[in-house]
C-alpha cells in the first residue's frame, strides 16, 4: 500500500514538474521576470503586498521591460522615461487598446470612455474632448464651478478657526461638486443623501483594486461572480453611480434644457438629437455610453484630484519655507486683484512649478491604467505580443534618476530654470501620453491651480501643537494616499477676498 502511494506521489510530482517546464518554455518569448508558480503566478515574489518601490526594485533585477504573471495571466510592467516613452508615445497607435480582462468587462461593459475599445472609444473620446473644452475656461464655463468650490473650501477651511483639521472630507466633496457641475449642472449641498451616497460609491469602486477579491476575479470569473466580497460591493458601487446618472438624464430630457447646452448631459443630448434626425447607422450615442462616460468623470477624476490636493497641503505644511515662498509670489502678483483665474499661472511661476513637483513627487496612481497592444511590438529588442496587459508605470518616469536631479525629494527647483522661471519637462507625464492620454487633464490643472493658490491666499498651513512633521510615506492603493492627518488653517485674512 504505502509503495502505490509513493508511486501516485512521484507521478504527482513528475507531471507538476513536466507541466512547470512546459509553462516555461511557453513563456521564453516574454521580456524576463520573476520566477512564476502555477496558479498564483509572482505574487509570492511581491510578498503578497506592494510597497511604493515594489516595481523600481523589479525594474532593477530584471531591466526597464519585465513581466509579472497574475495566475497564467501577463503584465508587462513598462519602467523609466524611454521605455514608456517608447511604447506611449513612439507607438501611441499600436498601444490605444484597454485590455479586456474578466473584470474589466464586466464593469466597463465597452461602453463609455474610459474602458471601452474601438469604435466606440473613439466616437466618445472624441466627444468628450470637444465638450470638455466648450465647457472649458471663461467665466460663465468649468473656471467658474471651480471658483465657486474653492469659495466654499475656503469657507469650510475658516470655520475650524485654526484648530486641527483633517481636510480629507471637505476636498473629496469639493472636487466630486466641480464634476457634478460639469455633468448635471449644479452642484449637491453636502447634506444631500444622494450625493453622500454618490461620494461613498466612488469610494467602493476604487477600492476593491488593490484586493485577494479583484485578483481572485480575474482568475476565476465564473465562481467569484457568485461570491461574496469587495467585487460585489464595487459591482453595487457601479450601478449607484450609473443609476444617478440615468436619473439626471431623464430630468434633462424633460426640461429639453439641451437646445441650449450648459453640462454634458447636454451637449450629448444635443449630440444623439442630430444622429438620429442623420439617422447615422453608426452611431454610438446612446443613454448607456452617457451614463458610462459620467461614470468614468467621476471615478477618473475625483479620487485622483482629491488626493492630490491631500498631498499638496501636507507638503506645504512640512515645508514652510517653499509655502512661505509661494505665499509671497501670490501676494506680489494678485495683491490688487479680488479673483484668480487660471490664466494667473503665467504669471506665477514658482506656484506653478510647486504644483508640478507636487504631481511628480507624489504621483497618485500606482499604475498608470493598463493598456493593450493591437499587435506584436518589438520594444528595446523584445517583442510585446499582440493582447496582453501592459502596465506603464508613470511613477518610475517621475522619478527616474537619468532625468531628474533629486528623484526623491520634494524639489520644486525641478521645474525652475537659473532664472526662476517655469520649465516645462517632457519626462513629466503625470497625466500619460498618447492615445490615452488623461481626458480629465485641463480639468485636474484648473482644480489644482485654483483650489491651491485660493487656499495658500487665505491660509497658513501649520503642524498642530507637538507634531513635529506629517507622514510622508503612502498607503497603496488604486491610489497613492497620505496617511490620515490634521493641520491647522490660520488665517491670514478674511474668506471672502478670495
Amino acid at each position: 500500500m504505502m509503495g502505490i502511494r509513493a508511486f501516485l506521489i512521484a507521478v504527482l510530482g513528475a507531471l507538476l514538474l513536466l507541466h512547470f517546464l512546459k509553462q516555461r518554455w511557453s513563456r521564453r518569448h516574454y521580456p524576463p521576470g520573476p520566477l512564476s508558480l502555477p496558479l498564483i503566478g509572482n505574487i509570492w515574489r511581491m510578498g503578497f503586498r506592494f510597497t511604493d518601490d515594489t516595481l523600481l526594485k523589479l525594474a532593477k533585477q530584471y531591466g526597464s521591460i519585465f513581466t509579472l504573471w497574475l495566475g497564467y495571466q501577463p503584465l508587462i510592467v513598462m519602467s523609466g522615461y524611454q521605455a514608456v516613452k517608447e511604447a506611449l508615445i513612439d507607438h501611441s497607435d499600436e498601444f490605444a487598446d484597454r485590455p479586456v480582462t474578466s473584470y474589466i468587462k464586466f464593469i466597463g461593459k465597452n461602453k463609455g470612455i474610459v474602458l471601452s475599445n474601438g469604435h466606440t472609444w473613439k466616437q466618445q473620446r472624441r466627444f468628450g474632448l470637444v465638450t470638455l473644452r466648450k465647457l472649458g475656461l471663461g467665466k460663465t464655463g468649468l473656471e467658474h464651478r471651480v471658483e465657486e468650490e474653492a469659495q466654499q473650501l475656503v469657507e469650510t477651511f475658516a470655520r475650524s478657526k485654526g484648530q486641527p483639521l483633517d481636510p480629507s472630507f471637505a476636498l473629496n466633496n469639493a472636487i466630486s461638486n466641480v464634476i457634478c457641475g460639469l455633468s448635471f449642472g449644479h452642484r449637491f449641498s453636502l447634506e444631500d443623501k444622494e450625493f453622500q451616497k454618490l461620494i461613498e460609491a466612488i469610494h467602493d469602486s476604487l477600492a476593491v483594486s488593490t484586493t485577494s477579491s479583484y485578483l481572485l476575479y480575474e482568475i476565476f470569473p465564473s465562481i467569484m461572480k457568485h461570491l461574496p466580497g469587495p467585487h460585489q460591493k464595487a459591482f453595487s458601487a457601479r450601478d449607484t453611480v450609473l443609476s444617478l446618472a440615468k436619473k439626471e438624464i431623464e430630468e434633462h430630457k424633460v426640461q429639453k434644457s439641451f437646445h441650449d447646452p450648459q453640462d454634458y448631459i447636454d451637449f450629448y443630448l444635443l449630440k444623439m438629437e442630430k444622429h438620429q434626425r442623420k439617422n447615422e447607422p453608426n452611431s454610438t450615442y446612446n443613454d448607456e455610453n452617457l451614463a458610462q462616460s459620467i461614470h468614468d468623470l467621476f471615478i477618473a477624476g475625483t479620487d485622483t484630484a482629491a488626493t492630490t490636493m491631500q498631498w499638496a497641503l501636507l507638503l506645504l505644511t512640512n515645508h514652510p519655507d517653499v509655502q512661505d515662498k509661494a505665499y509671497k509670489e501670490i501676494e506680489d502678483v494678485l495683491s490688487s486683484s479680488s479673483s484668480i483665474c487660471y490664466q494667473d499661472k503665467k504669471k506665477l511661476p514658482y506656484v506653478n512649478a510647486v504644483i508640478h513637483e507636487i504631481q511628480r513627487s507624489k504621483y497618485v496612481l500606482y499604475f498608470g491604467l493598463p493598456r493593450q497592444p493591437t499587435k506584436d511590438v518589438k520594444i528595446n529588442g523584445l517583442t510585446i505580443p499582440k493582447g496582453v496587459m501592459i502596465f506603464p508605470d508613470l511613477r518610475s518616469v517621475l522619478v527616474d534618476p537619468e532625468h531628474w536631479e533629486t528623484p526623491e525629494k520634494f524639489n520644486p527647483n525641478h521645474f525652475l530654470d537659473k532664472d526662476g522661471n517655469f520649465m516645462a519637462r517632457e519626462e513629466f507625464l503625470a497625466f500619460g501620453a498618447g492615445a490615452r492620454v488623461c481626458l480629465g487633464e485641463l480639468l485636474a490643472k484648473v482644480d489644482l491651480f485654483i483650489f491651491l493658490t485660493c487656499l495658500l491666499r487665505n491660509f497658513k498651513f501649520q503642524l498642530p501643537e507637538g507634531v513635529k512633521e506629517l507622514n510622508e510615506e503612502s498607503i497603496i492603493g488604486v491610489t497613492r494616499h497620505p496617511h490620515p492627518y490634521k493641520i491647522c488653517a490660520i488665517p491670514r485674512c478674511s474668506p471672502s477676498q478670495s
